[in-house]
């Protein structure tokens, strides 16, 4: 295992709103919205900069080809100091890692359950870290997100049954967002999430080999995200939550090292140390009777 892990609950955003962007996953929004795909990202940049600026107490004239704004200004300063945590999303291009550095963003890895999303990671996760360097900023790991598809049961088996419905009720709408289906983020079947070591539909300890994987390609990072597939039925959903809280995380994170290390000497050395206590019994035992034959005597002598 790895030392000084720090994957845990997401503290950046305990008990306060996360800002978060993204260009938009389906083209179909943007097709009924009238927005050509091409411009996404580039209009997701742009409105980065304004709103950060915004957050910042600028007071802002700037036009666009798709906005206008004349001494624009927020009315209430932000009630997380300096600023709401924002986060972007980062898929497998690299404009999310290059805007989180820019701008001092959190980095959400949505696809790093896709092979092409989890070749990526390091590299983005560099992106950022150059971009934050030529601004004379250091990335904060601890903002370093990586979500991937689980479900934990008391065995694989019961796992896959599980999610095995739900799971082809979410492919058939997958199939009509992308003609590749889950495929096109790394869920083409779950026998698959579990061979490419991206994701778990199992046990503890086969979520504890994933967080392996990732925390090896990463170097480290601050997260784990969960996908909320909704696969499996609210009652064994709750208990794969469970699991994981009970099992996985305090695993990763080391908890209990120093406790099982303790427990691992105290057993190693349980018959010297059970010699020892018994020894020590017995000549408490015999110094009490000892002393009390003294004091008899002393008495008797009087």
């Amino acid at each position: 295992m790895v030392a000084n892990r720090i994957v845990q609950l997401d503290y950046q955003t305990r008990g306060r709103a996360m800002f978060g962007f993204g260009p938009g996953l389906l083209p179909s929004d943007a097709m009924m919205l009238g927005i050509d795909p091409e411009t996404q990202r580039d209009r997701m940049a742009d409105a980065i900069d304004i709103i950060t600026r915004l957050l910042d107490g600028e007071i802002i004239t700037q036009q666009s080809d798709w906005y206008t704004m004349r001494e624009a200004r927020l009315h209430l300063r932000p009630y997380s100091k300096p600023r709401p945590h924002l986060a972007i999303a980062s898929a497998v291009t690299p404009y999310g890692g290059k805007l989180a550095g820019r701008y001092d963003l959190g980095m959400l890895c949505v696809m790093a359950g896709s092979p092409n999303g989890y070749d990526t990671l390091d590299y983005n996760w560099e992106l950022a870290n150059s971009e934050a360097r030529a601004l004379g900023r250091t990335m904060d790991r601890g903002v370093y997100r990586v979500m991937a598809p689980f479900h934990l049961a008391e065995t694989r088996e019961k796992a896959i049954e599980n999610v095995r419905a739900g799971f082809e009720k979410w492919q058939l709408y997958s199939y009509s967002v992308n003609p590749e289906g889950g495929a096109a983020i790394g869920m083409p079947s779950i026998e698959e999430i579990n061979a490419g070591g991206r994701g778990a539909i199992g046990t503890p300890d086969d979520a504890l080999r994933v967080l392996e994987n990732y925390w090896t390609k990463t170097g480290g990072f601050g997260c784990i995200l969960m996908l909320a597939h909704d696969w499996a039925d609210w009652e064994a959903t709750k208990r794969s939550y469970e699991l994981f809280a009970r099992y996985v995380l305090p695993r990763f994170e080391e908890r209990n090292a120093w406790r099982s290390q303790s427990m691992d000497w105290m057993r190693a050395n349980r018959e010297a140390f059970s010699a020892k206590r018994k020894a020590a019994a017995a000549s408490a035992v015999e110094r009490h009777f000892a002393a009390e034959e003294q004091r008899r005597k002393l008495e008797a002598a009087k």
